[in-house]
């Protein structure tokens, strides 16, 4: 599906440029007031043609889980017949089963939500643990889950051509064995134990990191806690310098300086989520998959 037009906000303006001219298409703001007490009012172009593109990421989900909800049924009242969301960041996918009873499994949820209002949907690296592919949980909609592995494993293999790659817990196989066979790069993972948010422990694997150029890998970064503590680790056994690359950079409040004060080197991140540590574009990534679909 090529669309005939991208929509996209404010605060995700440079990668709608980058992926519009990656696809060919003209591009539209949805402008965005928020009134005192905190409701949203949204205005799109007058009248949308029959294929639409809608780039919505969900860093800072729930604002803009109601700005889709908003957007989504405007557009097709405003002409559009065929609604894609293009959706770099897909959030409240951690959440997979109900660990305790009670709990609400807010991937279900969610992706049950998106798949109600859009007719189809691309996304980056969700994490997707449990599940085997988004068609689980959506299954009325069209999706195309992407990685940003290999991507991110060029970057690491020009710059750290000997690396460890390394995932700070079990999870990150996927992305870190992904980028390591593409480039030729070894790679591993720690085992980790979450007690909290905020309070976990990690392990090092059986490959030896002393002397060696570890970069580590992950889909998302959030409080930084677990990467926080392989890089300890690392350290502690003797690499010889620790770097990040991940997919999704969200460093929640000072996880970013906490980072780089306990030893790591360089952080980089793709612009899936815009961040100044952002140096590998998803646009090609997105607008292949898109024309694809």
């Amino acid at each position: 599906m090529t669309p005939d037009l991208l929509l996209a906000f404010d605060d995700e303006w440079t990668l709608a440029q980058a992926l519009a001219a990656a696809l060919g298409v003209p591009l539209a703001r949805v402008e965005r007031h928020r009134f005192p007490d905190g409701e949203l009012k949204l205005k799109l172009p007058a009248e949308l043609p029959p294929r639409v593109a809608l780039l919505r990421g969900l860093h800072h989900p729930n604002d803009k889980l109601v700005e889709l909800l908003i957007t989504a049924p405007a557009a097709r009242e405003l002409g559009a017949r065929e609604l894609l969301l293009v959706c770099p960041y897909l959030a409240y996918m951690r959440q997979d089963m109900a660990f305790t009873p009670g709990e609400a499994v807010s991937q279900r949820h969610i992706a049950a939500l998106l798949g109600s209002r859009v007719d189809a949907l691309v996304t980056i690296d969700p994490h997707l643990h449990r599940i085997a592919s988004l068609d689980e949980v959506m299954p009325a909609c069209r999706s195309r889950a992407l990685t940003a592995a290999r991507a991110l494993g060029a970057w690491v293999a020009l710059r750290v051509p000997q690396a460890l790659l390394l995932g700070p817990d079990e999870e990150a196989l996927q992305w870190v064995g992904e980028a390591g066979r593409a480039h030729g790069l070894a790679h591993a993972v720690c085992r980790k134990q979450r007690f909290g948010d905020r309070d976990v422990r990690v392990m090092l694997p059986a490959e030896p990191v002393a002397g060696r150029a570890v970069v580590l890998m992950d889909d998302v970064a959030s409080t930084g806690r677990t990467l926080i503590e392989a890089a300890i680790a690392c350290l502690g056994a003797g690499a010889a310098s620790v770097d990040v690359a991940v997919t999704h950079a969200l460093f929640v409040g000072d996880a970013l300086a906490q980072l780089r004060a306990c030893g790591v080197r360089h952080v980089w991140s793709s612009d899936a989520v815009p961040h100044s540590t952002s140096v590998i574009p998803v646009a090609p990534l997105l607008a292949e998959a898109i024309r694809d679909l």
